[in-house]
């Protein structure tokens, strides 16, 4: 249920504020977005599978935390990045 190597390094080129970037708020919330995303399709088939989705909600609330930062640092940056992700409205 987590991401493939490539799938992560493809993530953190495309969302890199900067050349090697791999820690700033963008590309950790894009990474999270994407296993968010695993997660949810694996819940379709398996629906009682709770200990996963403890696992869930724990990265939703996580990415919630990172883009209250990245708001609050800049409301340029978190519009852009919820508008390339594809989050909200």
């Amino acid at each position: 249920m987590s991401i493939t190597a490539e799938k992560k390094s493809e993530l953190m080129k495309e969302f890199a504020t900067h050349e090697g970037d791999t820690g700033s708020p963008e590309v950790q919330i894009a990474i999270l977005s994407s296993r968010i995303a695993t997660l949810t399709e694996h819940f379709k088939t398996h629906k009682k599978d709770n200990h996963s989705r403890r696992g869930l909600l724990k990265l939703v609330a996580l990415r919630r935390k990172l883009l209250d930062y990245t708001r609050g640092k800049s409301e340029d940056r978190y519009q852009e990045l919820i508008k390339r992700l594809g989050l909200r409205r």
